[in-house]
């Protein structure tokens, strides 16, 4: 019997099963192979001793027989080629068994590191090589980027439910419980009744457009007339709120939701005059036979539709087009477990405000004036519970709010904000954390002064401008002050965009340029604009009490 080599068994295939069907299918071929092994060498060598017996018995009755055999090779050469043969053999079995053991051992390593256990009776034997690959720590510089840190993530997740729930212990047992009975609604509340019949007539603002646009499109008016009457009607709609809110003494809360209204109410006008204003010149490009501007039409351009600015006015975005993506249906369910959540953090933002921000805030002095230690004391410890208001207020609005009016007009594009969070500079922050107001200025503001022949750097500037006013537009009006604290706080924001691209280009860090974000924005930026508008309103208030 010859030494067979496992490798080329007739019938067996190598390809790749199951990883447990392979570690014991090479197990049993290695088994196989050493018993082969053995009954082979045990066979060639009786039949070794089977001839020399043989050759014995013959030379025994035959005299003339001599130590040489007929081919001239004498019994020793014979011996010694059967013994260098069976040597080789032994060697390249033991190679063999070499292979299939580290085989085995890869397997298991890679049966184990996908979870899987082993049987004891199946382990590689002990000479097996535990090392065989270059391998770098899960923390080390090359490879921490490329291992999975979510258990760290969940670690930090409790952690922080732990800690923030000492504190919350801690701060109803040394002051009780903070929030005033009248919270949700009040006496006061009642007072704000001009604001809420304001709400009522803004849909007027868009039905004096439509009108307008009906006599554009029929050309009943000409050109100039129907630019001045649309810039008056969007003045209107901004000036409108600002006026009701300075003549009555409404709450702060209030105001501010008026003025958010009002300017959401102002940003689509002014996107579905401007679409049409395109559509038009396209439509009156394609009846001269201008075959490029034909393309560039859209689909809807037989004048404008009061179902489309309907829709458009109650949809969750700021830029106008004739028709938008659509889903398939509504979620009941799904809204009824959004709507939820956003009650609970709702009072979440609440609890926080009235738990820990008042009591700070009341017990701080004016930043610009008092102690400047005892100022940065103030902020630090203030920029905790704003981070977690405006991180609630950014859950709540982007996407429990947004998400939910979305599903109930059945709104395709629901990329209200990206990874805002992992932005490595001021520019891409501004760029992803508010994409409906992000797309409106690339639109409406952006484009067209690069198409009007800005240079890019200006284009920017303008476009933090708009912004600037419309932060002092929501945040000054309801606190019946201008000392322009929100203005300056975006338009500092151009010196931080330089400021971060220049540091991202130089360090080539994503950390570097995200650590400055956070510290710039969410530590010292919030807490400081919470402080200097309240004493300025506090001030206010003590002024014209004693006046």
């Amino acid at each position: 019997m010859a030494i067979s080599d496992p490798q080329e068994v007739p019938g067996e295939k190598h390809e790749a099963p199951h990883a447990a069907d392979l570690q014991s299918s090479l197990r049993r071929r290695l088994a196989a192979a050493v018993v082969s092994a053995s009954s082979s060498v045990a066979d060639s060598s009786s039949k070794a001793y089977v001839r020399e017996a043989e050759t014995s018995s013959a030379c025994s009755g035959d005299e003339s027989c001599t130590e040489t055999s007929a081919e001239g090779v004498t019994r020793d050469q014979i011996a010694d080629a059967a013994r260098d043969r069976e040597d080789k053999k032994e060697s390249s079995l033991a190679a063999h068994s070499g292979n299939y053991a580290e085989r085995a051992g890869d397997q298991e390593d890679e049966e184990r590191e996908s979870g899987g256990e082993v049987h004891m009776r199946y382990m590689y034997p002990t000479s097996a090589p535990a090392h065989r690959r270059v391998k770098e720590s899960p923390l080390s510089s090359d490879a921490i980027f490329r291992q999975s840190h979510a258990g760290l993530f969940n670690l930090c997740i409790v952690v922080l439910v732990a800690v923030n729930s000492r504190l919350i212990i801690e701060n109803i047992m040394k002051y009780g419980l903070l929030i005033r009975s009248g919270f949700w609604f009040s006496s006061r509340s009642l007072s704000d009744w001009p604001l809420l019949m304001c709400c009522f007539t803004f849909p007027l603002f868009p039905l004096g457009s439509f009108f307008v646009e009906k006599l554009a499109w029929n050309k009943c008016i000409s050109k100039p007339l129907v630019i001045s009457l649309h810039v008056l009607i969007t003045t209107a709609s901004i000036l409108w709120p600002v006026f009701v809110i300075l003549r009555c003494d409404s709450s702060v809360l209030s105001g501010l939701a008026l003025m958010l209204f009002g300017c959401i109410v102002w940003l689509k006008l002014v996107s579905y005059v401007h679409t049409n204003y395109d559509i038009r010149a396209l439509s009156n490009l394609a009846e001269k036979g201008d075959a490029s501007s034909s393309s560039l039409i859209p689909e809807i351009v037989q004048g404008t539709s009061l179902q489309s600015l309907i829709y458009f006015m109650l949809a969750p975005t700021l830029c106008y087009q004739p028709t938008y993506p659509r889903s398939t249906c509504v979620r009941k369910g799904w809204v009824t477990r959004q709507a939820l959540k956003l009650v609970i953090f709702t009072g979440v933002m609440g609890f926080i405000v009235e738990q820990y921000i008042n009591p700070i805030v009341k017990n701080s002095q004016h930043p610009l004036k008092g102690n400047f230690l005892y100022a940065v004391e103030r902020v630090l410890k203030l920029s905790v519970p704003t981070l977690y208001v405006w991180l609630c207020m950014f859950y709540c609005f982007f996407h429990l709010w947004l998400n939910i009016l979305a599903e109930l007009l059945r709104f395709g594009d629901r990329e209200f904000y990206k990874d805002w969070w992992n932005a490595k500079t001021v520019e891409e922050y501004w760029r992803m954390w508010n994409m409906p107001v992000h797309k409106w200025m690339i639109r409406h503001i952006y484009l067209p002064c690069l198409r009007n022949g800005l240079p890019k750097g200006a284009a920017i500037v303008i476009a933090f401008l708009i912004s600037a006013i419309f932060h002092e537009l929501v945040i000054g009006v309801p606190c019946h002050l201008f000392k322009f604290w929100a203005f300056i706080g975006i338009m500092f924001q151009v010196p931080l965009v330089i400021l971060t691209n220049y540091l991202q280009r130089k360090f080539k860090n994503n950390m570097v340029g995200n650590m400055i974000f956070w510290s710039f924005f969410s530590i010292f930026g919030q807490p400081m604009c919470v402080l200097l508008y309240y004493h300025d309103v506090m001030n206010r208030k003590v002024r014209a009490s004693n006046g």
